[in-house]
């Protein structure tokens, strides 16, 4: 019987001590191999049924975050989605934004130029919700500094104004259960948590698909994409297919086999191993007189003034990140006590 254990050992074998899933995910061996197999079949003029994959992604991501298939867009970038959300949104309307959050997040929302964006501190962000209050956009998880937002208060306080919710589960999902039906739009890249390779994003949106425009619509958009090749499409996906970007193939042959693994591993049980590496790190920190960004219950810990060391830190064969001047350490599944242990190990000198 395979173990938690047994499974992340066949498909891990990092060179060094790897903390920076919040930069990039590591590939499991099985995400290499497909895509191995994919660049060569077009080398050799054989390509392989690569859109198969992108179907069986986009179905994997959609259990991972609770929906439907027919609600998921499969994309390759969250600034994208943001745009295309931004261009839903009348002239003059209210984007309710966190501090500091990601800009891929909420950049596009600036850009337009003719919305009245407002930023407020994360914790702040439910309670600022006001009745001209037309979109909430947040991280589920900050980038610089692994805070967790209080979905389920932001969620109750849009409703209750009649806005709509945007979450960025980006830092989040694989390790954070996300029930994404809770919410208008829930988008993610699979590139750092959910260890697919890059030019993978997901886009979930409402049963009657939001009120959103596909302006950037192309073929793949069609009904039928295969009859949708030349001239304006006749009929556009009646699903959340008709948000797809053309996809790149290959990165979608290697996330179809990562999401597989998430889906053996369980979030719940990533979310334990996660969770236990953090707090050892936490308590470690606390012996050398450091203290994190308060964070409870994230597996990003960013730490104050240490930002600096990340240089040292990878000359030393520990790979963590510089984030606004902290020292920003992710856990994942395929990192170890051990792992957290030889971080502390290198602080201390």
């Amino acid at each position: 019987m395979e173990t938690f254990e047994s499974l992340v050992q066949a498909e891990f074998a990092p060179k060094n001590t790897y903390l920076n899933t919040a930069s990039t995910g590591l590939l499991p061996a099985r995400a290499v191999e497909a895509m191995t197999v994919g660049v060569q079949s077009v080398a050799d003029g054989r390509p392989v049924d690569m859109f198969a994959d992108v179907e069986a992604a986009r179905a994997a991501f959609a259990r991972i975050v609770e929906v439907r298939d027919d609600r998921v867009a499969a994309g390759a970038s969250v600034a994208v989605y943001s745009g295309l959300i931004a261009a839903s949104l009348p002239a003059g309307a209210e984007v309710l934004t966190a501090e500091a959050d990601f800009t891929s997040l909420v950049n596009p929302f600036h850009v337009r130029g003719d919305l009245k964006v407002r930023e407020v501190p994360l914790e702040r962000v439910a309670e600022s919700v006001r009745s001209s209050t037309a979109l909430v956009a947040v991280s589920a998880a900050q980038s610089a500094d692994g805070r967790v937002a209080d979905l389920d208060a932001i969620r109750e306080a849009a409703r209750a104004h009649g806005a709509r919710t945007y979450i960025d589960a980006s830092q989040s999902a694989g390790w954070l259960p996300i029930d994404a039906d809770a919410y208008d739009y829930v988008v993610s890249v699979g590139f750092k948590w959910l260890l697919c390779p890059r030019g993978v994003t997901f886009l979930v949106v409402p049963e009657d698909l939001g009120g959103l425009t596909p302006v950037f619509a192309g073929w793949v958009a069609g009904q039928e994409p295969w009859d949708s090749c030349y001239g304006p499409v006749e009929e556009l996906a009646r699903s959340a297919r008709r948000f797809d970007e053309s996809p790149s193939l290959f990165s979608y042959a290697g996330a179809r086999r990562s999401l597989a693994l998430i889906e053996e591993l369980g979030v719940a049980n990533v979310r334990e191993h996660d969770l236990a590496l953090a707090d050892r790190f936490r308590a470690g920190l606390a012996a050398l007189g450091r203290e994190p960004v308060a964070a409870p219950g994230s597996a990003i810990v960013s730490v104050p003034g240490l930002g600096h060391r990340q240089a040292e830190l990878s000359r030393a064969g520990v790979e963590v990140s510089d984030r606004a001047g902290h020292l920003r350490a992710a856990f994942h599944l395929y990192n170890t006590p051990t792992d957290v242990d030889r971080l502390l190990d290198v602080l201390s000198r």
